[in-house]
């Protein structure tokens, strides 16, 4: 009984763990480290199978990992091809309506407990079965319990246990666990990718598929804290697309749609040219960049190609656009808002002018005194853009 209460604590324990990880990597992380403790494991790996290039992709390695593995590798993957016992759980149990039971394998070329419930010894004569043993051997691991993970109904990849040469090895009844664990991470997999799901809507415009104003007050917030902490160079580039009033009034909203997706895709590109900048829609007609660490003069010439392709848009009519970066002389940067109102009253004074080159804020002395004047009415655009809190 107390083997049953100690499983029944390491599921309830490793549901936890996923449930409070608030990012795939820490699901992913929390799954296989649960598992291992709960099969007195040494080594647990999590993987994912990709379908289109038929491939098993490791997501994370936890535990006592051997010399070349990464926990979070960016290219572990192997030929699913070359797994007859996952081939033959995907390709023909699976398929044929067969649950999903885990298997147990050996350093010295032996498995138990392998698909099908077969009870006895199985001998890898050929092909990848002698590298797998010749794995575990060269990674100083006697046994491992793999067990297929399903999702939605569908196979998704794959829980991998081990144990160390010497330790006991996995028996009928560890595969068996190892079964209801794999459905465990299963579930905890299923809500993460539900709340993954709710965060992208969350933080996405889903006109145009670039971040939303939410998610550029969350990163900026972040950046000028950065900037103070560490004097990181932070640049925020905000426009304004020139005539989409006069196409929605003329060809209809749809085609003002199109107009800001074309937009948004010049505005992507653009930013890939500064690493790590987040590319946004701020709403309706307004759009920014904001960029951490590269230079301003860097983002003036980023800003100043967006202006040009963006002139080239059929039907639009260019953009006005507005640059204000701690990398020049605007005055001490304390909060997000002053940063995103000298951005504001640059874009402003730039469509005001019908500029086709961004105007900097550090580097036009009326648009600090723009950013700094009082509202002239509660429709200023300035005053609704510097209402943010």
């Amino acid at each position: 009984m107390g083997g049953d209460d100690a499983r029944l604590r390491a599921v309830v324990a490793l549901a936890q763990a996923m449930a409070a990880a608030h990012t795939p990597r820490g699901s992913w992380r929390a799954a296989a480290l649960g598992a291992c403790e709960a099969l007195g494991g040494s080594f647990a790996a999590l993987s994912v199978w990709e379908r289109g290039p038929g491939e098993l992709r490791v997501l994370v390695n936890a535990g006592e990992r051997a010399e070349g593995e990464e926990e979070f590798p960016e290219a572990e993957a192997y030929p699913v091809h070359q797994f007859p016992e996952i081939t033959e759980f995907l390709h023909e149990r699976w398929a044929g309506g067969g649950e999903p039971d885990a298997w147990v394998e050996t350093a010295d070329g032996s498995a138990d407990a392998a698909p099908g419930g077969g009870a006895g010894l199985r001998e890898y004569g050929s092909g990848y079965g002698r590298e797998r043993v010749a794995a575990l051997r060269r990674r100083g691991r006697g046994c491992c319990v793999v067990a297929p993970i399903v999702l939605h109904g569908r196979a998704w990849g794959e829980l991998y246990v081990a144990r160390p040469v010497g330790a006991p090895v996995f028996g009928r009844a560890d595969a068996d666990f190892a079964t209801v664990l794999a459905a465990v991470v299963a579930a905890g997999i299923s809500q993460t990718e539900r709340l993954e799901e709710v965060r992208k809507l969350a933080f996405t415009d889903p006109l145009t598929g670039l971040a939303n104003r939410r998610a550029v007050d969350v990163r900026l917030d972040e950046a000028v804290e950065r900037h103070r902490a560490d004097g990181a160079v932070v640049s925020l580039v905000v426009c304004d697309l020139n005539g989409l009033k006069r196409v929605n009034d003329t060809h209809g909203h749809a085609v003002g749609d199109r107009l800001l997706e074309r937009f948004g895709s010049v505005l992507s590109r653009c930013g890939a040219m500064l690493p790590g900048a987040l590319a946004a829609r701020l709403g309706g007609d307004e759009f920014c960049l904001l960029a951490v660490g590269p230079e301003v003069d860097g983002v003036v010439r980023v800003a100043t190609e967006l202006c040009e392709r963006a002139a080239e848009l059929e039907l639009g009519d260019g953009v006005a656009c507005g640059i204000a970066s701690t990398g020049d002389p605007i005055g001490p940067v304390v909060s997000a808002r002053r940063l995103f109102r000298l951005a504001d009253a640059a874009q402003y004074r730039a469509k005001a002018a019908r500029s086709v080159k961004p105007v900097v804020a550090g580097r036009d002395d009326e648009v600090i005194r723009l950013a700094d004047a009082p509202p002239r009415s509660p429709h200023d655009r300035r005053h609704l853009r510097g209402s943010r809190p």
